[in-house]
C-alpha cells in the first residue's frame, strides 16, 4: 500500500511540529515517519563566518536541496527506504551520519517552503498550512533560537527583520492558497487536528479496504 504523504508548512514558529506531533499521536494504529525540510539545507560549511552572515538567506527556497528532498519524498512513495541527511546548525554543513527513514503508512514532512516549490506540492497527498499570529510566531522563534542554538537576541531579531519577515511575505504565506486544509492558531487548534486525523484515516481507510469485484 502507498504511504500517505501528509505535508505541513507554515511560517516560522506557527507550530507545524506540534500539529505533526498531535496528528502522529492521534494514530496508534498507523506507523508514521518524520521528515524536517530544515535537514535538507544546503551545506555551507565552505563559507567563512562573515559570508554565512552577509550572503547566505536561510528563509529562501535557493538555500535548500529541494531536489533531494523531492528525490527521497518519491522513493518513500514507492516504499523505498532513504538516508535521511543529518544537518548541524552550528557549522551550517550536513553530518557525516544519515538518519535511515523506513517506508511507514504515514509520512510527514514539514518545513515552511514545503508548499512553495511545485515539486514538493506534487507529491504530498495532503498539504496542510499551519497559519498564526505574526508576533506569536516571533516570539517562539527567540525563545528556540535562544535555547536550541545559542544565538542572541540582536541576532535573531536582525535576521528576522532582513530576511525572515521579508522571505515569508514573498514566498511562505503566498504558498497558503495551495494548502487542502489551513489550521489557524497552531497545535493549540484541537478540533482541526481532530479533523486531519479523520481525514486521514478515512484516506488510511480507503486504501487497504479489499477490492470487490
Amino acid at each position: 500500500m502507498k504511504p500517505l504523504i501528509f505535508g505541513i508548512a507554515g511560517g516560522t514558529g506557527s507550530g507545524k511540529s506540534t500539529v505533526a506531533r498531535k496528528v502522529a499521536e492521534s494514530l496508534p494504529q498507523a506507523s508514521v515517519a518524520f521528515l524536517e525540510m530544515d535537514a535538507y539545507y544546503r551545506d555551507f560549511s565552505h563559507l567563512s563566518r562573515h559570508e554565512l552572515h552577509h550572503h547566505v538567506n536561510w528563509d529562501h527556497p535557493d538555500a535548500f536541496d529541494v531536489a533531494l528532498l523531492a528525490s527521497h519524498l518519491e522513493a518513500l512513495a514507492r516504499g523505498e527506504p532513504i538516508e535521511a541527511p543529518v544537518y548541524e546548525f552550528a557549522t551550517h554543513s550536513r553530518s557525516a551520519e544519515v538518519r535511515r527513514v523506513e517506508p511507514a503508512d504515514v509520512i510527514v514532512i514539514d518545513g515552511i517552503l514545503l508548499l512553495a516549490d511545485e515539486r514538493l506540492r506534487a507529491v504530498c497527498d495532503v498539504k496542510v498550512y499551519v497559519d498564526a499570529d505574526p508576533d506569536i510566531r516571533l516570539v517562539r522563534r527567540i525563545r528556540r533560537d535562544v535555547v536550541d542554538r545559542g544565538r542572541t537576541l540582536d541576532s535573531i531579531l536582525d535576521q528576522y527583520l532582513s530576511t525572515v519577515q521579508p522571505m515569508h511575505l514573498q514566498f511562505v504565506e503566498p504558498s497558503k492558497r495551495y494548502a487542502d486544509v489551513i489550521v489557524p492558531r497552531g497545535g493549540s487548534n484541537t478540533v482541526a487536528i481532530e479533523m486531519l486525523v479523520a481525514k486521514i484515516q478515512r484516506r488510511l481507510g480507503a486504501r487497504s479496504a479489499p477490492v470487490t469485484r
